[in-house]
C-alpha cells in the first residue's frame, strides 16, 4: 500500500522534475459561471503534479460580449493562441439568439482544430453506470457539417441551413481517427452516417472512410447508420472502439456517451489541429452553481490531461489520472456523482482538488490504472488528390417564393421559359416531389424548387441568368439558386422524393 509519506517523497519529486524541465507555454482562459473554479482546481492539481507550464491568461466569454463583441473573444487573444498553440479553456456562457455565435467553435474553425476527441470509460462500480466495460472514443469531425452556422430565412415560412461536407476535411478527420486507434494500441474503428438518406453529403464521408479503412488491415472496421448505432452504443457501447462521424452527430453522441458512462461532468475533450490544439470540459459554464464550492473539477481536469500527453509530459498525466481514479475509488466524490452505499465524503471544489493533490504517485486498486505510452508518430499528412473529373453544368435549381401557389398553375407558367434544349423536369416543395404528377395530400410550404435541365451541352451561366430573369418577368420572387453538375458524368445533385 503506498503510503501518504510515499505520496508527498513522489510529489516531492516530480516537482522538482517540473522545475527542472522545460515550461510549456500554454494559455489559459478562466470562463464564467463555474469556470474560475474548476480552473482554479485543475491547475492546482496539475502543477502539484509537475506539469512543467509558462500560463498566459487571457479573458474570453460574457465580460467580452458585453463589451459589444459578438464573437466572445478579443483580437489580441488570437495572438497570444497562436504563439503558444495550446489552449485550456473553462467552460463559456454563449447569449442565446440575436447574432452572437458560439466561442468554441468559432475558436476551433479559426484556428483549424478539425478533430474532437472524447474518451467515455466507465468508473464502475464508484460512479453508477448500466455499463461496467465501457471503454470508447469518438472522433468527431469540428470543422464542418451543419456547423458552419451558414443560414439563412428564404420565405415566411421556410428557413434552411446548410450541410457541408468536403473531400478534405473527410479524409483528414477519418485518417485521424485510424490513426488514434493504432497509435492508442486500439483495435476497431466505426463509421457512423445517414448515407441511406443524405447519399452525396454523408455518402462522401462513408466512401472516404471506406477508401482510407483499406489501408490500415491491422484495424477492423465497420460502417453503421447513425440512428440504429446509437441505439447499439446506448445499448451495448462495449461493442465500440473508435468511433468516428460527421461534427452533428458527433456532438450529439459524444454528450450520449459521456452521460452513460455515469456523468457529462467527468469527461473532458481534445480539440486537436495541425498547428493550435484546445482542451476543455464537454459540459457548459452551469451559472446556477457558480461560486458555491460545489463543482466537480474532473471534465476540465480531464481535458488537461489530455493535453498534458499532447504537450509530451505524459508522465505527469499518468500521475494525475492515477491520483485522479485513486479519489473516485476511495468514495471521496463532489454532489454530482455522490451516493449513499458507495460514496464516502462529499466534498466541494477545493476539496476534491486537495484530495487528489494528496494522492499524487498512488494507484488505483480496483479500476484499471493508466499508463501513457510514449508518444507514437500519427502519420497525418494530407495525400495528393487525384486528377480532378470533368465538371460540366446541365442545370439549375430555381427556388421561388410563392405563398398558396398551386403546381400545376405555377409549371404552367414556367414551361414555356425553357429553349434551346432546356426544360423543367420537375418542381419539388420541401424535397418531395409535386410536379408533374403530384399527389394531393403533398402539404407544401410557400417555397418550390423548380429544376431545369438541359440535355446535351452545357448550360451556360449566360443561359441562367436569363432563365432567373424570364422566371422573374413571368411574376415570380426568385429567393435562391443552386447549380446542378455532373462529375464524370455522374450526377452531382439529389432527385426529388418520389421522382
Amino acid at each position: 500500500m503506498t503510503t501518504t509519506h510515499d505520496a508527498s517523497v513522489t510529489l516531492e519529486k516530480a516537482s522538482r522534475g517540473a522545475t527542472a524541465a522545460k515550461k510549456v507555454p500554454i494559455t489559459v482562459a478562466y470562463g464564467d459561471g463555474i469556470g474560475p473554479e474548476i480552473m482554479d482546481a485543475t491547475l492546482r492539481i496539475i502543477q502539484a503534479a509537475g506539469a512543467a507550464l509558462e500560463i498566459e491568461r487571457i479573458e474570453i466569454g460574457e465580460p467580452i460580449y458585453e463589451k459589444g463583441l459578438d464573437s466572445g473573444i478579443e483580437p489580441s487573444s488570437w495572438d497570444t493562441l497562436r504563439r503558444t498553440k495550446v489552449f485550456l479553456k473553462a467552460p463559456i456562457t454563449t447569449p442565446q439568439g440575436g447574432g452572437f455565435k458560439s466561442l468554441n467553435v468559432t475558436v476551433r474553425k479559426t484556428l483549424g482544430m478539425y478533430a474532437n476527441v472524447r474518451p467515455c470509460a466507465s468508473l464502475y462500480p464508484f460512479v453508477a453506470t448500466k455499463h461496467p466495460n465501457m471503454d470508447l472514443v469518438i472522433v468527431r469531425e469540428n470543422e464542418e457539417d451543419v456547423y458552419g452556422g451558414i443560414e439563412h430565412r428564404q420565405t415566411n415560412q421556410v428557413t434552411q441551413c446548410l450541410k457541408l461536407i468536403s473531400r478534405p476535411g473527410s479524409e483528414r478527420i477519418v485518417r485521424y481517427a485510424f490513426e488514434y486507434a493504432r497509435a492508442n494500441k486500439r483495435k476497431k474503428v466505426t463509421c457512423f452516417t445517414k448515407d441511406n438518406i443524405m447519399k452525396i453529403t454523408d455518402g462522401l464521408f462513408h466512401r472516404i472512410f471506406d477508401e482510407i479503412a483499406k489501408e490500415y488491415p491491422d484495424l477492423e472496421h465497420e460502417h453503421w447508420i447513425v440512428d440504429i448505432g446509437a441505439a447499439k452504443m446506448a445499448d451495448t457501447p462495449e461493442a465500440f472502439d473508435v468511433i468516428v462521424m460527421p461534427n452533428l452527430y458527433g456532438d450529439v453522441l459524444s454528450d450520449v456517451a459521456a452521460q452513460i458512462t455515469g456523468s457529462v461532468g467527468l469527461a473532458g475533450s481534445a480539440n486537436i489541429g495541425d498547428n493550435c490544439s484546445m482542451f476543455e470540459a464537454i459540459h457548459g459554464s452551469a451559472p446556477r452553481r457558480a461560486g458555491q464550492n460545489l463543482a466537480n473539477p474532473s471534465g476540465l481536469l480531464q481535458g488537461a490531461i489530455m493535453m498534458l500527453v499532447h504537450i509530451g509530459q505524459g508522465k505527469v498525466a499518468e500521475l494525475v489520472h492515477n491520483a485522479w481514479l485513486t479519489t473516485i475509488e476511495e468514495g471521496i466524490h463532489t454532489y454530482d456523482i455522490f451516493k449513499e452505499g458507495v460514496s464516502k465524503q462529499k466534498v466541494g471544489t477545493k476539496e476534491f482538488a486537495d484530495a487528489v493533490i494528496a494522492r499524487v504517485g498512488q494507484k488505483p486498486k480496483v479500476l484499471k490504472p493508466i499508463e501513457y505510452q510514449a508518444e507514437s508518430h500519427m502519420d497525418l499528412s494530407i495525400r495528393p488528390d487525384g486528377k480532378p473529373p470533368v465538371k460540366q453544368r446541365v442545370g439549375v435549381d430555381i427556388f421561388i417564393d410563392k405563398r398558396d401557389g398551386n403546381p400545376d398553375d405555377i409549371a404552367g407558367k414556367l414551361l414555356p421559359l425553357g429553349g434551346d434544349g432546356v426544360k423543367l423536369t420537375v418542381i419539388a416543395n420541401r424535397g418531395t416531389k409535386v410536379w408533374p404528377n403530384g399527389n394531393p395530400d403533398t402539404f407544401c410550404s410557400d417555397q418550390w424548387s423548380c429544376r431545369f435541365e438541359k440535355t446535351g451541352g452545357n448550360f451556360s451561366a449566360a443561359q441562367m441568368g436569363d432563365l432567373i430573369k424570364a422566371c422573374e418577368g413571368a411574376g415570380f420572387d426568385v429567393i435562391k439558386t443552386e447549380g446542378l453538375f455532373t462529375f464524370d458524368g455522374e450526377r452531382g445533385y439529389s432527385l426529388a422524393q418520389g421522382q
